[in-house]
C-alpha cells in the first residue's frame, strides 16, 4: 500500500502522508522547510493567537523560550496540584458508580469526569486559581473552552469554504474565556518586575503566569500562550486517560498486572513520587501502548514554506523523492503511521506486554510528535496521567466494560482537535471488598 498520496480539493495541490521518512523530513531534517504557514495562523488566529501552535520561525522560538522553564523536572514533579484534583475526581466517580442503596459498579461515561478533572488541574497550574469544573458542571469556562474548539475545528476543515461557517457561538463563547482570564493577567500585572522575580518556585502561589509575566507584561503575549497551553494541557491528557480506561474496562489481565506493580511499588494508600512513577514499567507501557493506537493528535499540518522536497512517494514504486512546491499543504497523519501493519506486528491489538520485547523504530512512533517542535509539555502529560491511573487503582480493583452495547466493540474515533471516544467512555468501578486493600 502507498502511504503518500496527493490530492486536490478545490484545485489547489494537497500532499498526504504516514511515511516515516517523509514526517521526519517535515519535523526535523527539513524543519525550516515547513512550517504552520499564514494560512493555518489567520485561521486560528481568534483563538490561540501568536502563541507556540501557530507561529514559525523567531516568533514561534520566542514563544518556545518563554514556556520551557515551565516545564523544567522541578515543576513537573511538584504532584500536589494533582493530589487535590484527583481526590475531588475519585468522589465524583464514588458518587457516579454508586446506587441509592449503596451498590457499586454502575455504569457512567468516566471520560466526562476525566476533561473536567484535566481543566481543574491545568487552570490551577497555569493560574494558581482551578475553575473547579468538577464541583460545578455547568462551569461556563468549561462550556465555553468545548463550544469553541468544535466550532475552529470545522473552520480548519472547511479549507476554502472556511468564510461561509457560522462564528456567533464561537466569538460569543472566546468572549467568556478572555473575561475569564483578564483577571488573572489584570492581578498579574499589577505585581513590579521585583515582586515577581522574589516569587520563586516554593512560593504558595507561585504559578504558570507568574513566570510567562517576568518575561513579558504585553497582555496578548500571556492571553495567547495561556490559551495554547490549557489547550494542550486539558484536552490531550483527558483524551488519553478516556481511551486508557477504554481499554483497561477490556483487559481485565491488564488492570490485574497493573494494580500487583502499583502494590509493590507504592502499596494502596501513599501517593506515588516522580520517581515512583518512571520506576513503574508497566504503568508506562501502558500508556505508550495507548499512546500507540490513540495518539493525542491524529491529523496534523504543515505548510511548504519554500520550494521543497518530501525523500518518498515519487517513481514507479514510490520510493524516490517527489517535489513540493512552496505553499502546498502536507497533511500527515500520527495515527494512520501508528496503525500501519508494516510496521508494528499484531498492530490492532492493545497489548501494553508489547513493549517488554519490542522497540518501535525512530519515527515510526511520535505521539507527542518529533523535531524541535516535539511537545514541550511531553512530561507533564505523562506525570499527570501516570499519577491519575496510580491513584484510581489504588481505589478501584476492578473496571467493568459497558461499551459493548454501544459500539460493538469497534471504537468510535472522534477527531476535532484531539483524538477523543466519539461515543464516550461508559464502564463501571468496583472497589474491593471490605473497603481498599
Amino acid at each position: 500500500m502507498d502511504y503518500t498520496a496527493e490530492g486536490k480539493p478545490g484545485g489547489r495541490r494537497v500532499v498526504f502522508t504516514a511515511d516515516p521518512e517523509n514526517i521526519k523530513a517535515i519535523l526535523a531534517t527539513q524543519f525550516v522547510d515547513y512550517g504552520k504557514g499564514k494560512p493555518f495562523h489567520d485561521e486560528w488566529k481568534d483563538f490561540l493567537g501568536d502563541s507556540i501552535f501557530t507561529t514559525d520561525l523567531d516568533q514561534w522560538h520566542d514563544s518556545r523560550q518563554l514556556i520551557r522553564p515551565q516545564f523544567i523536572k522541578d515543576r513537573v514533579s511538584d504532584l500536589a496540584v494533582f493530589e487535590e484534583h484527583v481526590q475531588k475526581l475519585i468522589s465524583e466517580m464514588v458518587k457516579a458508580g454508586r446506587t441509592l442503596d449503596g451498590r457499586q459498579g454502575q455504569p457512567f461515561d468516566v471520560s466526562d469526569l476525566f476533561f473536567r478533572y484535566t481543566l481543574d488541574a491545568a487552570t490551577h497550574f497555569l493560574l494558581g486559581n482551578s475553575v473547579n469544573s468538577l464541583d460545578n458542571p455547568e462551569e461556563q469556562f468549561a462550556e465555553a473552552f468545548s463550544e469553541v474548539q468544535r466550532v475552529q475545528s470545522i473552520i480548519t476543515r472547511a479549507g476554502p469554504f472556511n468564510p461561509l461557517i457560522p462564528r456567533k457561538t464561537f466569538f460569543k463563547k472566546l468572549k467568556v474565556l478572555n473575561e475569564f482570564l483578564t483577571p488573572f493577567i489584570d492581578q498579574t500585572l499589577l505585581l513590579s518586575p521585583e515582586e515577581l522575580a522574589s516569587k520563586t518556585k516554593s512560593d504558595e502561589g507561585y504559578n504558570f503566569l507568574h513566570a510567562l509575566a517576568g518575561f513579558t507584561r504585553d497582555r496578548k503575549v500571556l492571553r495567547d500562550q495561556l490559551i495554547a497551553v490549557l489547550l494542550a494541557g486539558r484536552d490531550t491528557t483527558a483524551s488519553t486517560l478516556s481511551w486508557t480506561f477504554y481499554e483497561l474496562a477490556r483487559n481485565p489481565e491488564v488492570v490485574k498486572k497493573l494494580r500487583k506493580e502499583i502494590i509493590d511499588c507504592v502499596g494502596l494508600t501513599k501517593a506515588p513520587t516522580y520517581n515512583d512513577l518512571k520506576s513503574m514499567k508497566y504503568l508506562q507501557n501502558t500508556m505508550n501502548e495507548t499512546l500507540r493506537l490513540y495518539p493525542s493528535v491524529p491529523f496534523n499540518v504543515r505548510l511548504a514554506l519554500k520550494d521543497t522536497t518530501l525523500p518518498r512517494g515519487g517513481g514507479p514504486d514510490g520510493l524516490s523523492p517527489i517535489g513540493i512546491l512552496k505553499d502546498t499543504p502536507i497533511g500527515y497523519s500520527t495515527l494512520l503511521m501508528q496503525r500501519r501493519p508494516d510496521l508494528t506486528p499484531d498492530v490492532e491489538t492493545f497489548s501494553p506486554d508489547r513493549w517488554e520485547t519490542w522497540q518501535p523504530k525512530p519515527w515510526h512512533y511520535i505521539p507527542f510528535n518529533g523535531g524541535p517542535r516535539i511537545c514541550i509539555g511531553q512530561q507533564f502529560a505523562l506525570t499527570e496521567m501516570g499519577y491519575t491511573i496510580v491513584r484510581l487503582l489504588q481505589r478501584f480493583e476492578r473496571v467493568e466494560n459497558h461499551m459493548g452495547a454501544v459500539d460493538n466493540g469497534d471504537p468510535c474515533l472522534k477527531a476535532e482537535i484531539v483524538l477523543q471516544p466519539g461515543q464516550g467512555v461508559t464502564v463501571g468501578f468496583f472497589e474491593p471488598e471490605g473497603g481498599a486493600k
